[in-house]
């Protein structure tokens, strides 16, 4: 099992459609519904406590590290590190990499850090300068030692969606893998303001793209690992029903800095998640949760698997928006159905191999944007 540890709620950041449109988010409803709960700026409980929650199941589980900003909290990281049995990973905005000795960096099989692209989109949501900082630190701990998986972290809307050209850029700077998420359904606030519509058929019209230019580097015999696009033929491939692509709620749950028990770690510091806490419970024993209302008769349910837990659950934004949310998924699936004939015959005449289009489920990387 796949668990989340908000080590610390505080960022250095103040990305602008994370902190930034959280501020402007008044209006909705969601404390009625949720009973959000003030939590520990960091983790609370103890290494010790974490470890004997951890071996109530006979299972090696695998901790991600989340926040927040992870790395504020760096001494309680080393000590889980060094005390608990099970694999490690990241997610951060990659600010503070260097500050964490090698010998703790490289023992994450993964590492995913947040950037947008190129240098003017990055520091534009980001904020000036996080783009420098980010690419000297990953060129750090490769330096130190670090060769296991580095996947860029994306967030995609109207000033980014030049989709192709981000992917290669992220790609030729040391990033082994890609996946993104677009800006969408998660505050009340914004849709009124933006112009969903053209962005989203600009966006279908990359994926298309972005497909084409896959396809491409298959028949030169490289599967570039963009993660939507290798979940879903993997999908389509072996002919698989998909639950919640990212786990979260059934194969994937989060810890937050109280030691309750989350379904997501957007969703941390609402009570009406919580499943229970590490003192109690067993990792084995945790209550399932899927998604319900609008995606339970979706026909392509069983593909996209409800994309968002938090969005479905909230439903921040209006009919008309989800609807076009609905339509990105269904021309990525559509997108990729199309090439499937001609990925099946590359991978029949040798050119690549089924194993070549391997990932690893539940660890951060989005399947359905």
């Amino acid at each position: 099992m796949y668990f989340h540890l908000i080590n610390t709620i505080n960022c250095n950041s103040e990305c602008r459609y994370c902190y930034k449109k959280s501020m402007d988010d008044f209006g909705n409803d969601l404390n009625d519904r949720f009973k959000f709960e003030m939590v520990p700026e960091k983790a609370s409980y103890s290494v010790d406590q974490l470890k004997k929650f951890l071996n109530r199941s006979k299972e090696r589980h695998t901790l991600t590290f989340y926040g927040g900003e992870p790395l504020l909290n760096i001494e309680w990281m080393k000590r889980v590190m060094d005390n608990v049995d099970a694999r490690f990973m990241i997610q951060t905005n990659g600010k503070l990499l260097d500050k964490l000795d090698s010998r703790y960096t490289n023992k994450f099989e993964v590492i995913l850090v947040s950037i947008d692209g190129p240098k003017e989109i990055t520091d534009a949501n980001r904020g000036a300068g996080t783009y420098d900082k980010v690419l000297s630190n990953i060129q750090h701990i490769r330096k130190n030692g670090f060769k296991n998986e580095l996947i860029a972290r994306m967030v995609v809307d109207e000033t980014s969606v030049n989709l192709v050209e981000n992917i290669k850029h992220l790609l030729s700077i040391g990033f082994n893998s890609v996946h993104w998420q677009i800006d969408a359904g998660f505050y009340c606030s914004d849709y009124e303001k933006r112009d969903f519509k053209k962005f989203s058929e600009q966006y279908n019209q990359e994926i298309k793209k972005l497909a084409d230019l896959w396809i491409e580097n298959i028949k030169a015999g490289k599967v570039l690992k963009i993660y939507p696009f290798l979940g879903i033929f993997e999908s389509l491939y072996y002919n698989k029903k998909e639950n919640l692509r990212c786990g979260s709620g059934y194969a994937n749950y989060t810890i937050t800095t109280n030691g309750k028990i989350s379904v997501c770690p957007i969703m941390y510091n609402a009570s009406f998640f919580y499943l229970g806490d590490i003192i109690k419970n067993n990792p084995d024993e945790l209550r399932q949760t899927y998604v319900d209302g609008f995606c339970e008769n979706c026909d392509i349910l069983d593909l996209c698997g409800g994309r968002c837990l938090y969005a479905n659950k909230a439903r921040l934004w209006p009919e008309e928006g989800q609807n076009l949310i609905c339509g990105t998924v269904r021309n990525l699936i559509e997108t990729i159905r199309e090439k499937l004939p001609e990925i099946k015959e590359l991978i029949a005449n040798g050119i690549v191999r089924e194993k070549d289009f391997f990932y690893e489920k539940y660890n951060g990387a989005e399947i359905i944007p």
